[in-house]
């Protein structure tokens, strides 16, 4: 798999895959506020290129792939794949 710089991907059991392109996320919470798992938040510990904190998945395993993120995200800088 590769790996671009910006881009972080989550994988789950081979059922989901999250890609978030970091750098261009703006720290809004929309995808936060909407994901029915609460299972994606803003990183604190990483700031991007534009000086924000990017959202992430925090437990992959249990990613529903309903792209609820994807789809509310005003950048479309998520991607969800289901597999």
């Amino acid at each position: 798999m590769s790996h671009e710089p910006g881009k972080k991907e989550e994988l789950s059991n081979m059922t989901a895959k999250v890609t978030f392109n970091s750098d261009r996320c703006k720290g809004c919470e929309l995808c936060v506020s909407v994901c029915p798992k609460h299972i994606v938040a803003i990183d604190s510990t990483v700031i991007n290129r534009k000086g924000y904190h990017p959202a992430a998945v925090t437990d992959i395993s249990q990613c529903i792939a309903c792209a609820s993120c994807a789809k509310i995200c005003p950048d479309s800088i998520i991607t969800v794949e289901k597999f």
